[in-house]
C-alpha cells in the first residue's frame, strides 16, 4: 500500500461540527464585551437588542413585511414544537421524513400529540421521498435540509401555491445558506447555532399570514404549556414578534447573534452567505469525484446539501465490514484528524449510516474545506492500514 504523507496545508479553523457550528471568521470573545448583562431583558435597551436581532434577520433573509419573526425557547427544536403544538389538529397531516429530525417530528405528532389523521411519506437515509405524494389539502411538515443525511429539497416547486393546509418547514440547517421561497411556506424555524455559528438555546419562529390566521381561528383541544403559547385572548401575541420573549433569554447569546448578523451584512448578505456554502460544496464535490474510496450519502446530486455534507465510505474493504466495524473505522479516522489538530467533530450522526459529516455552512471558509480534503485521504490511508 502506498503511504500518504501528512499534507503541508492545514485548515485555519478546525471546527467542522454540524452544531454548534464554527464561529464566523475572525470571531473572538471580545465581540461580546458590550453584551447587556446583569440587566433585565425587559428593559428598553434589552428589548432593543432583541428587536435588532429580529430586524437584521428579517432584512438578510428577505422576509416579506407580512411575516412575523420571533425568538422562542429551546433552539430549533423548541420552535418546531411550538408550531406543532399550537397549530396542528385542524386538518389532516402529511409528514415528510428522510432522516432523524424529520422522524422525530413524526414521533411527536403520532405518539405525543396522538393525532389520528397522519400520513407518513418517508425515505431512507440518502434519498428524498416521493414529494408528488404530498397532499396540500393537508398540513405538511418537513425539513428543508436533512442535517443528519445531507439530503435537501432542491427547490420549492413541489409546494403548492394554492394549498389549503400549512407548509411547516424546519429550516435549521438551511436558513441563511439556501434560498427559501417565502410564498410557498407558512411556518419556518431555525436556530442561531447552525449557519450563523451562534450559540445554542434560542430558536427562531417565522410565521406567514396563513399561520397567523390558523392561530387566531383554531384552538387545540389539549393543554398548552406556557413556552408554546403564541396567542393571548384568541389573538396572536404580537409582543413575541417585537422583541419580547416567552421566557428569559441569554443576552450573551443575543449579543453573539448580533455579531453574526453584522458579519453577514458586512460580506454582502444572503447572496454572499449562500455563495460561501455552495463554494464549499463544489470543492467537496470535486474532491469526491476524484477519490475512489468515498461518495456522498445523498444519491442524487440535485439533493446534495451544501451545509451538512454527509459522506459514505464505499471502499469494499470497509463497506464489507459489519456496521459496528464500519463505525469503528470511521471513529479511527475522526480520532486521527482530531489528534493531528486538523478537524474536529466530523463523524456522522449516531442514527445515520456510518460515515463522515462535514459542515459547510457560511461561517466555514471554503479554503478550509479545500485544505481538509487531502487530510481525509491521509486519515483513510492511515486507518485502512490497520485493517
Amino acid at each position: 500500500m502506498t503511504t500518504i504523507s501528512m499534507p503541508d496545508m492545514r485548515p485555519t479553523n478546525l471546527c467542522f461540527s454540524s452544531g454548534p457550528c464554527a464561529k464566523r471568521p475572525g470571531w473572538t470573545p471580545n465581540v461580546l464585551s458590550n453584551a447587556f448583562l446583569g440587566r433585565s431583558h425587559r428593559h428598553a435597551t434589552g428589548k432593543a437588542r432583541l428587536a435588532d436581532v429580529l430586524d437584521r434577520s428579517r432584512a438578510i433573509l428577505g422576509l416579506p413585511d407580512n411575516w412575523r419573526i420571533g425568538i422562542v425557547p429551546a433552539s430549533d427544536t423548541g420552535a418546531v414544537e411550538c408550531a406543532l403544538w399550537s397549530m396542528l389538529g385542524a386538518r389532516g397531516i402529511d409528514m415528510v421524513a428522510w432522516e432523524s429530525f424529520g422522524a422525530a417530528w413524526v414521533t411527536d405528532v403520532q405518539k405525543q400529540l396522538k393525532l389520528p389523521d397522519v400520513r407518513i411519506i418517508e425515505a431512507p437515509y440518502g434519498h428524498l421521498p416521493d414529494l408528488s405524494k404530498v397532499n396540500w389539502a393537508r398540513d405538511v411538515i418537513f425539513t428543508w435540509n436533512g442535517t443528519t443525511s445531507g439530503v435537501r429539497v432542491p427547490n420549492g416547486d413541489w409546494i403548492a401555491t394554492d394549498r389549503d393546509g400549512l407548509a411547516i418547514c424546519d429550516a435549521t440547517s438551511a436558513a441563511f445558506a439556501m434560498n427559501l421561497p417565502w410564498d410557498r411556506l407558512d411556518v419556518v424555524t431555525y436556530s442561531w447555532q447552525k449557519v450563523l455559528g451562534g450559540e445554542a438555546a434560542h430558536g427562531m419562529l417565522l410565521l406567514g399570514p396563513r399561520a397567523v390566521e390558523r392561530l387566531e381561528s383554531y384552538t387545540p383541544s389539549w393543554p398548552m404549556p406556557k413556552i408554546f403559547r403564541l396567542t393571548k385572548g384568541g389573538k396572536l401575541n404580537e409582543d413575541i414578534f417585537k422583541g419580547a420573549t416567552i421566557n428569559t433569554p441569554s443576552m450573551l447569546a443575543v449579543e453573539d447573534a448580533l455579531d453574526s448578523l453584522k458579519w453577514a451584512e458586512s460580506i454582502g448578505g444572503l447572496l454572499a452567505l449562500i455563495a460561501r456554502s455552495e463554494s464549499s460544496l463544489a470543492t467537496m464535490a470535486s474532491w469526491v469525484g476524484q477519490t475512489p474510496w468515498v461518495e456522498f450519502l445523498a444519491v442524487d446530486p440535485k439533493t446534495w446539501s451544501s451545509t451538512s455534507i454527509c459522506l459514505s465510505i464505499k471502499d469494499s474493504r470497509v463497506s464489507s465490514l459489519s456496521e459496528k466495524e464500519q463505525r469503528s473505522f470511521v471513529k479511527r479516522m475522526v480520532t486521527l484528524l482530531e489528534e493531528a489538530d486538523v478537524a474536529y467533530d466530523i463523524g456522522g450522526y449516531r442514527d445515520a449510516p456510518p460515515g463522515l459529516r462535514i459542515w459547510g455552512g457560511a461561517t466555514v471558509d471554503p479554503a478550509d474545506i479545500e485544505a481538509l480534503c487531502p487530510w481525509l485521504d491521509w486519515a483513510f490511508n492511515q486507518a485502512i492500514s490497520t485493517l
